[in-house]
């Protein structure tokens, strides 16, 4: 029988700016045309009107394949054309990268947020344009890798909802734990990261077989690290 969970208390939601009140959105990361407009396109099929989606988790099938950068341009991308709040989460614990991705310390963040009390507002971190926002994996290290699949995390979780339009989780891959599928299950779905020329078909097949197992959606699928070996500007006519 699942717990009734309440949505955070008003006072603990965080205060974010009007539209009008924002500053200029400063983009973090250097993308090249095509790499742009290809993880635009998969921002807009995510979450799209039509679609839905406001949390979606970010795995790969196994180490290696760029799943924390893809979620961390993504994030990115979607905070500079929507209006509501966009808030990365690493819940990467054995080895988070988020904070990297945007050159920041990692400070308290998950990891915390799990082992202490206080409000989601004191966890997350503002990086651009007053309506994105980061949520680090966090410094509390006891106990910290057992706290994704405990009822704390469903409680915090339900905070974050709450607190967020939306929320673009970074999880470990699915052939190291099942914390992406934990995660998955309190989301609206996984979108599983191959590395293009070494993510192999069994472990692929293997992952998207836990996803089904466990009853949670598969939402797609990005082959990072593609070669193209005819120039950019030939492309744009194909």
């Amino acid at each position: 029988m699942e717990a009734v969970l309440r949505p955070p208390h008003q006072d603990q939601m965080p205060v974010l700016p009007s539209i009008s009140e924002r500053e200029p959105f400063v983009p973090f990361f250097e993308m090249d045309g095509r790499v742009r407009d290809e993880i635009t396109a998969l921002v807009q099929k995510l979450f799209s009107s039509a679609q839905g989606k406001h949390r979606v988790v970010f795995s790969g099938s196994e180490r290696g394949t760029g799943s924390s950068s893809i979620c961390a341009r993504a994030g990115e991308i979607l905070a500079s054309q929507v209006q509501g709040s966009v808030c990365l989460v690493d819940c990467n614990l054995r080895s988070p990268s988020l904070h990297r991705q945007f050159g920041v310390e990692e400070g308290e963040g998950m990891a915390d947020l799990l082992s202490h009390s206080g409000s989601i507002r004191q966890y997350a971190h503002p990086l651009s344009g007053g309506n994105f926002w980061l949520i680090s994996a966090g410094l509390v290290r006891d106990n910290w890798l057992n706290g994704i699949g405990s009822d704390r995390m469903r409680s915090r979780f339900e905070e974050l909802r709450a607190s967020f339009d939306y929320l673009l989780i970074d999880a470990p891959p699915l052939n190291t734990c099942n914390d992406a599928l934990v995660l998955g299950g309190l989301s609206d779905g996984v979108v599983l990261v191959l590395k293009a020329n070494a993510s192999r078909r069994e472990t692929t097949r293997k992952a998207l077989h836990q996803l089904k197992a466990a009853n949670v959606p598969a939402l797609g699928a990005v082959l990072n690290q593609r070669k193209f070996p005819i120039p950019e500007a030939i492309y744009k006519w194909l």
